[in-house]
Parts: C-alpha cells; structure tokens; sequence
C-alpha cells in the first residue's frame, strides 16, 4: 500500500490538502466493560450454601471435559474447520483483482486455485526461503522468474517479492502448464481433470504427467493440499461486481469507454508544478465532454469544485473482502450527481473536462481501498488494455 492516505470526509486535491467544510466523523468510542470505581468497589466473598451443593456436579462436569480435551470422543471439527477456513481466507483485498485477472488469463483457472496454491507455498509470506532461494508469496527462483516475471503493475521493476508481479507470473505459469497439458489430453495421453493435471505438472512437471498418463505418484501430495485449501477461497471464484457489469478480472465498469491510459499509477512528475510524488490513479483518454458513468454501485459522498481536480466526484462503494472501497472521477467539466445521492454502477455521474490542474481534456480516476491509493487497474482495466 501507499503511504498517501485520503478519506471520504477528507477529500484531497493533487498537493494532498484537505478540501474545506469536509470534516472526518469522530469515531465511537466503546463504552468501558469495568469502571474502575465500581472494580475497586468490589469484595471478594467465600462460597454460598447453594455453591457448596452443587460443587459435586461442577467437578464431574469439569472431568468429562478433560476427558473429551483429551481425545476421548471423535473429533466432529465442524466448527473449528469453517473457523479456520475463514482465516485461511483473510488475504490482502489488493490481491483480489490481481487474482482474478491472472486466473482471467485461461479458461483453465480459478482464483480460488491460484490463491490456494500461494498459501500453500508460502502460506501469503514474502519471506525468502534461503535453502531453495524461492522469494516472495508465490515462491519463485530466480531462474523461474526469468521466465514468467513481469513487471505488471508497472511501478518500475519486476519482482517475485512484488505480490502483483508474483501473482500474474504464477497465473502466466498456470496457463502454459494447462495449454500442455489440454493438448496431451486431447491426444489421448494422459487422463484427468484438467485442474488436477495442471496441478501435477506444476509440481512434478509436463514430463512426469506424460509419462504416468495422469497424476503422478510424486505430485499426489502437492495436488492433495492444494485441493484442501480451494474451499477456502472459493468466494473468490463468484462475481462480486455489485452490478458492475465490468470485463472478466475487473470489479469495477468502466467508468469512460475505450479504456485508453495516458498516465499510469505511480510516481512521476507532474507536467504543471514540476513536482515528482505519486500519482494516486490513472488518467483516461477522453474528448470534452464524454460521458463519465459510475465504476460500481454506491453513495456519492463528495461532488464538488476543487483548486487542484477540479469538478471531482468521490462514491463510496461499501466493502469488497472486508475492506472499504471508494472511486473518485476529478477534472470534470460538469458535475451530473450530488453529495448523498445513490447511483448505479453505469450510471451517468458527469462529463470529461479539464478543470483544475489538468493539461487537457482527460478523466483522472482512483481506486480507494481502506482509506489508502491503490492501482485502479486491475480493478477496472481488462487484460491486454
């Protein structure tokens, strides 16, 4: 995440100051469990008549726990097993559309496999492995990153230890084995499903696939985690687009059309002040007045004139995996929403302009997750654009 962080209540312009009359609401705080005054107040008693009656029953209730503690019943692990799975899938929400537009990549592919297959190498920690030399959440070597590393995030470099670069290199990756392995199966030598394969071949490799004709003994055990660990991120795989109507791997319509970027997420200088910082989202092509629709549907928290975006508009879309997502569309030439009004992803908002510090008639458009600036595109850009 970046370290620039806006707010809905705090809405920013391009030198990151605070726009007036916008103030962030207080948050509650929770009310106190123990009033000191009335803990201290407090004296501890003996035991009663009714505590001493029923002491018997407390002590063989207290050992039959023990025993069950113990292992004296089977362990059912109903319970437990959705508790864990529900950990298990408490990943980055920055992941999510990386995810979703590396799986995008083939027909084969699912996010929850990708996102499984990561926390079973790496359990989502960057952390090298000094024996194997694998770096970074999908555990590359340096000589497999020659091969499948990009930078796709585009911020300069390309890294197994960038979870964007990492997660796209194990997608690219994925999609060959399964092409290889589609092709055997069509041939007739091998048997399975394509997943499972594609999984073998991933742990043993395309050759030990062939030559066994299905899974082979020594990938058993990769495939077998794996599988185990789908279920928990199968929430992944279904269309959590609130309406969005957006391109596979997008969570987001696209909020101008085409989709033509003229200046990317990241840091560069800026072509009035002269200033290098981070530009906090990406700028869209567009004519004068070109119709700006809403990314996803929401609640339209700010619209109004500012020094440096201009007519700028901020949606907040609720939650997408626990955390809060806004968009925010500046430089318009005219504003089509106001502040409380609820719109519909597609809906009409404004119009293209270059108000504000803008060289030009363009949509600059930003991806807010959890009060911080995120790529949007991922979120709303297909594979290829």
């Amino acid at each position: 995440m970046n370290d620039e962080r806006l707010t809905v209540a705090q809405t920013a312009d391009d030198t990151g100051a605070p726009q007036a009359g916008d103030q962030p609401e207080p948050a509650q705080q929770p009310e106190p469990l123990d009033p000191p005054e009335q803990a201290r107040g407090r004296k501890r008693r003996g035991p009663g008549p009714v505590t001493l009656l029923l002491l018997p029953a407390l002590l063989t209730v207290t050992g039959v726990a023990a025993f069950l503690a113990l292992g004296g019943l089977p362990d059912t692990g109903s319970e437990d097993s959705e508790a864990g799975a529900s950990a298990g899938a408490d990943i980055d929400p920055s992941y999510v559309p990386w995810l979703r537009r590396a799986a995008s990549a083939c027909t084969v592919l699912e996010p929850s496999v990708l996102a499984a297959q990561i926390d079973q190498l790496s359990g989502w920690s960057d952390d090298s492995d000094e024996l194997s030399g694998q770096k970074g959440i999908a555990a590359f070597t340096d000589s497999e990153w020659r091969t499948w590393g990009k930078d796709d995030d585009g911020n300069g470099h390309s890294s197994p230890r960038d979870p964007a670069d990492a997660i796209m290199a194990l997608g690219r990756r994925d999609c060959s084995l399964a092409k290889k392995v589609t092709e055997l199966r069509t041939e007739g030598r091998v048997n399975g499903g394509l997943v499972e394969l594609t999984l073998a071949a991933y742990a043993a490799g395309p050759d030990a696939v062939t030559e066994a004709g299905r899974v082979p003994a020594e990938a058993k055990t990769y495939l077998d985690e794996v599988q185990a660990l789908v279920p928990r991120y199968e929430a992944l795989d279904r269309d959590d687009s609130g309406g969005a109507g957006g391109p596979a791997g997008a969570l987001l319509t696209a909020p101008v059309s085409p989709l033509t970027i003229t200046s990317p997420f990241g840091s560069r200088q800026h072509p009035l002040t002269g200033v290098t910082k981070l530009h906090t989202g990406v700028d869209f092509a567009a004519p004068q007045g070109a119709q700006v629709v809403a990314a996803r549907r929401g609640r339209v928290v700010f619209a109004a004139l500012t020094s440096a975006y201009g007519n700028r508009i901020v949606i907040d879309h609720g939650t997408i995996q626990g955390k809060r997502v806004e968009t925010t569309y500046s430089h318009l030439s005219s504003l089509g929403v106001a502040a409380g009004q609820s719109v519909e992803a597609g809906a009409p908002i404004g119009r293209v302009g270059s108000t504000g510090l803008s060289t030009g008639p363009h949509l600059h458009f930003e991806v807010i997750l959890d009060g911080y600036y995120t790529d949007p595109r991922p979120w709303v850009v297909p594979e290829g654009v």
